[in-house]
């Protein structure tokens, strides 16, 4: 999106509430350069993007919103995703993304560039937290073990619904925990074509990440950067 050359990918990391500091630095780790994100002229300016990428991190998603909202970034930061900036939303940033949330708080609103519906802290609270391996259906997203995402479940949300502009990329015990944007024509809500032993098959290994993917997850906090190669890989 930047077009001026630089010598490391420039990411921002929305940092109006939650787990800020964990995304930034895995990204520093992988050679990016970090902007903490609080107004828009942090991503955005009178020349165009000042951002190749962006991370919207785990917290509370109404939290979010409301800051948002409040700072005006709203509107300029669905600008600059629907425009082709690569995104990823960790847990509360997959909520923003989503066109629909479906048990909202009062005034809650979603960014609507992700075309699914979601219910958030679907997976239970705090004390119910746990780490899983998680397959993803992405030809770019290889994890640490045996090929699958070591991630931390916190009081995670579920996709309900994907929509025809997206398609499904992970599932834990039958729940739809990511979904990326998907190519006009393509596969949409198709979910991953599995091995009997639980592996993704090769036809849909094949499948790539679109510019928006939100996860219900934090491999942040497991230190597995998979996610975040993927999504410098799109900037690269």
């Amino acid at each position: 999106m930047v077009t001026e050359p630089r010598s490391a990918p420039v990411v921002g990391v929305l940092a109006l509430q939650g787990g800020v500091s964990e995304h930034g630095d895995v990204l520093e780790q992988l050679g990016a350069r970090v902007v903490l994100v609080r107004r828009e002229s942090d991503f955005a300016g009178a020349d165009g993007p000042r951002i190749d990428a962006l991370v919207l991190p785990g917290g509370e998603s109404s939290a979010q919103d409301r800051l948002l909202r409040l700072f005006d970034m709203a509107e300029g930061l669905r600008s600059i995703i629907t425009e082709g900036l690569p995104t990823l939303g960790t847990c509360a940033g997959l909520v923003l993304l989503s066109r629909e949330v479906r048990d909202a708080a009062p005034s809650q609103r979603s960014l609507d560039v992700l075309d699914v519906a979601v219910r958030r802290n679907a997976l239970g609270p705090q004390l119910v937290s746990h780490e899983v391996d998680i397959a993803v259906d992405a030809a770019e997203v290889i994890g640490r073990q045996d090929g699958r995402v070591r991630a931390a479940l916190i009081r995670a949300p579920e996709v309900l619904s994907v929509g025809i502009g997206a398609r499904a990329i992970c599932r834990v015990d039958g729940r739809v925990l990511g979904a990326t944007t998907a190519a006009p024509g393509g596969d949409s809500d198709a979910g991953p074509e599995r091995d009997t032993d639980g592996r993704i098959g090769a036809r849909d290994a094949r499948r790539r990440l679109g510019t928006v993917t939100g996860i219900a997850f934090h491999p942040e906090l497991t230190g597995d950067a998979a996610f975040h190669r993927a999504l410098l890989a799109q900037v690269r």
